[in-house]
């Protein structure tokens, strides 16, 4: 039975993930900061057999090892690891204290750099890390500040275990999330900039949701991935890649800069 490391696994795109590989019937480790949340992972699950999970701050230095040792000692190996945890609501540059520059780089680039390289020796040809960015490590974004900083070093660093590491089986790739309808972005979506921003220039019919993401990084853990390695997938209905703007959009009337 292959074995899957989730981080942030309590909620939203992280829990989507820690199911969706647990359907594939995976065993799944699930991290993250609340041990009652990540309860529903359990009950999603509903097998003890196939699901462990630990309350952990990422961010401490003993993080790393405590989840490295819940998944060996359970199940005896490690096939797969999801870097998912992270935070939300980046400030632009000029308005980005050090305490948020810290928080976000701690959470979402030295976390998963110490994870990954805890998980490494374990690993057996056939194995993959999957980190999970976001179009703002793709074209930057409005607002992104330490986030697009730390996703942007996400994906460096996809792209060099890539190389280092797929030499001994070992491949590792991002997925990219475009706005994804998780809780936490459906608040977000009553700001009527922010919805604007994204569903007016999402030549797709909808946003996206969690599902998508998790279905792109269960086929990076399938057969049908095993030739994939150093790459991002963008999964955002086309809101990076392409110049559209709705209908609705384009014939509102425009108010000079």
């Amino acid at each position: 039975m292959q074995v899957a490391i989730v981080t942030g696994a309590s909620s939203g795109i992280g829990l989507g993930c820690a199911t969706k590989l647990a359907e594939m019937g995976m065993a799944v480790v699930g991290a993250a900061r609340d041990n009652d949340r990540l309860a529903e992972l359990e009950r999603a699950v509903d097998d003890p057999d196939r699901v462990a999970t630990l309350a952990v701050d990422l961010t401490h230095d003993d993080a790393p090892r405590r989840i490295v040792d819940l998944a060996v000692s359970r199940w005896g190996r490690i096939d797969f690891l999801i870097n998912n945890a992270g935070v939300g609501s980046p400030k632009p540059l000029h308005e980005t204290d050090d305490e948020t520059l810290d928080h976000f780089l701690d959470l979402m680039l030295r976390a998963p750099f110490r994870l990954a390289r805890d998980v490494l020796p374990h690993m057996r040809p056939g194995s993959a890390i999957i980190n999970i960015t976001s179009t703002f490590a793709v074209i930057g974004g409005l607002r992104g500040g330490a986030y697009s900083a730390a996703k942007g070093g996400l994906t460096a660093l996809t792209t060099h275990i890539a190389c280092q590491y797929g030499s001994a089986g070992i491949r590792c790739n991002a997925v990219a999330p475009g706005v994804t309808l998780t809780p936490m972005v459906e608040e977000r979506l009553q700001d009527e900039r922010f919805r604007k921003i994204n569903t007016e220039m999402t030549p797709h019919q909808r946003l996206g949701t969690v599902d998508d993401i998790a279905g792109t990084v269960a086929f990076l853990c399938s057969p049908a991935g095993s030739f994939i390695n150093g790459q991002t997938i963008v999964v955002d209905g086309g809101w990076s890649s392409t110049k559209y703007l709705s209908e609705f959009a384009l014939s509102s009337e425009w108010i000079a800069r």
